[in-house]
């Protein structure tokens, strides 16, 4: 049984984590800000289901048979940065051409399954999984703990997700001008670039 210290340590170091820039917060702050929060809030629904899936993958030791195998590790890696790569591609080519910054074809399920996508290829998460949340686990920690913890993490996530996409929503209608939408998506498409570039070094 974890007790009410440990788990407000963990969410205090979950919130801390959670706030530095990476894959999910970009790509959150691009959909909510040109696409509107309903967009935003689905892809955030999906991140956090992609955060709930990779708790329950760590806690049956899925995360560690990744870290231990390189070639594995390697090519979640990869796939995570091209499909970061090819979303600031599509940011950047839809600044191009205002008939495509509103979709009237697209699904909210298309951006809640884009945000999970962007989550489970997102080393950050996994990293979380593997190198903080054990930590926090006493040494005779059960399966349910290691959930508990989990469960914590995605709700910290998740409250946090949600501020960034109505703080960038809120934005969405300032960018209704075909002029300042063009300089802002390609904005927010060069960041979630630079995110990428930033797993490559990093991880």
């Amino acid at each position: 049984m974890i007790d009410l210290a440990t788990l407000a340590s963990f969410a205090l170091t979950s919130t801390l984590i959670e706030i530095t820039p990476g894959p999910n917060m970009a790509y959150l702050a691009l959909v909510a800000a040109t696409k509107g929060r309903k967009p935003g809030l689905a892809a955030v629904a999906g991140v956090a289901l992609g955060l709930g899936v990779l708790g329950v993958a760590a806690a049956f030791g899925l995360d560690a048979l990744i870290a231990q195998s390189p070639v594995a590790y390697q090519v979640l890696r990869w796939c995570g940065v091209a499909y970061l790569a090819w979303l600031a591609w599509e940011a950047w080519r839809e600044a191009d051409d205002p008939a495509e910054q509103v979709d009237p074809t697209a699904s909210l399920g298309q951006y809640f399954r884009r945000g999970l996508i962007t989550n489970l290829l997102n080393p950050k998460a996994a990293l979380f999984y593997l190198a903080v949340l054990p930590g926090f686990l006493a040494p005779d920690a059960g399966l349910g703990d290691t959930l508990t913890l989990s469960a914590v993490y995605v709700g910290v996530a998740t409250a946090i997700h949600s501020a960034i996409v109505m703080a960038a929503g809120a934005a969405q209608g300032w960018l209704a001008d075909p002029r300042r939408t063009r300089p802002v998506r390609r904005g927010l498409a060069l960041a979630l670039l630079a995110v990428a570039a930033w797993v490559v070094w990093k991880t």
